[in-house]
């Protein structure tokens, strides 16, 4: 016997009527989280909107480093990894509840793929051996780095030694992180990067915009970026940072170990980097149309 439909479509079954309320006072909560502004939605435009907020670097005159001075750590790449900066990894769930709000401490970095001066990675050289702000850094002379706005909350990049308990998510190697007071743990100095050299350089100020290492003062371990572990964060896929030193076979640390402390161009055109790179595309195209 074929089914017979004994109601019509307009007839309401099961419990509908439960199901009405529960969808009116799931809009009514959506309703309210949004005037709240408590919807992820809302708190992921917040967060990007001040942690992108654009920062003026430094403009160096003597082509040197000093304390005060905003720069950005920037990593050229290598094999398997592009240019980036150390970048705050600071996601919803790090979002202080307190008025203003800000990002709380600890909070995790990465190797972030934009390079355009903001919030997020941009850092003060900072005096922690009673140095006046605007004197020179020298190679091997101890230093902080610090974010720079009150929405970062003035964090200090700082690093520990590895431990089962505390290590870099996906290497496993000695974690690097920004905590909100400053300690020995925060103490970082430059290395002149060829090793041959790095003796006679000892005391010399430090120039901006050239490759150097930056070394954690308590386990001598250096600043790295690591191509080949991917972290997935809310500015999209970037590059694990951690403390540890990668040497080849001739003992000198390799690229994910090259850092550049990045100021603007007094130009106005940028970082002083871009121009750079700018120069030396124009000096290229030159060189191939005489040869041409």
């Amino acid at each position: 016997m074929a089914h017979v439909n004994t109601y019509r479509k307009n007839v309401k079954i099961g419990n509908w009527n439960d199901e009405l309320f529960l969808y009116e006072d799931a809009k009514k909560e959506f309703l309210e989280k949004k005037q709240r502004g408590e919807l992820t939605s809302q708190k992921v435009d917040f967060l990007k909107e001040n942690i992108l907020r654009p920062v003026k670097l430094s403009v160096t005159k003597d082509g040197g480093l000093h304390f005060g001075d905003v720069v950005m750590l920037v990593n050229m790449g290598g094999e398997n990894r592009k240019c980036s900066s150390v970048s705050i990894n600071a996601d919803i769930k790090g979002l202080t509840k307190t008025f203003p709000p800000g990002i709380q401490a600890p909070c995790g970095i990465s190797g972030g793929r934009g390079l355009q001066p903001c919030t997020r990675n941009a850092f003060i050289i900072t005096s922690v051996d009673g140095s006046p702000e605007g004197s020179p850094l020298h190679f091997e002379q101890s230093f902080a780095l610090k974010t720079t706005s009150d929405f970062a909350s003035g964090l200090y990049l700082t690093s520990d030694i590895q431990s089962f308990q505390k290590c870099a998510k996906k290497s496993r190697l000695q974690e690097v992180n920004l905590v909100d007071s400053s300690s020995f743990l925060s103490w970082w100095r430059i290395k002149y990067l060829d090793p041959q050299e790095r003796l006679e350089n000892e005391g010399l100020p430090v120039p901006a915009n050239e490759k150097v290492l930056i070394v954690h003062c308590k386990t001598n371990n250096a600043l790295a970026v690591l191509g080949d572990h991917v972290l997935w964060t809310t500015y999209g896929n970037e590059y694990e940072v951690t403390s540890h030193t990668f040497l080849d076979t001739h003992k000198a640390e390799q690229d994910n170990n090259h850092w550049m402390l990045c100021t603007s161009d007094p130009a106005g055109d940028g970082l002083v980097l871009f121009s750079h790179l700018r120069s030396a595309a124009r000096a290229r195209e030159a060189t191939q149309e005489n040869l041409d």
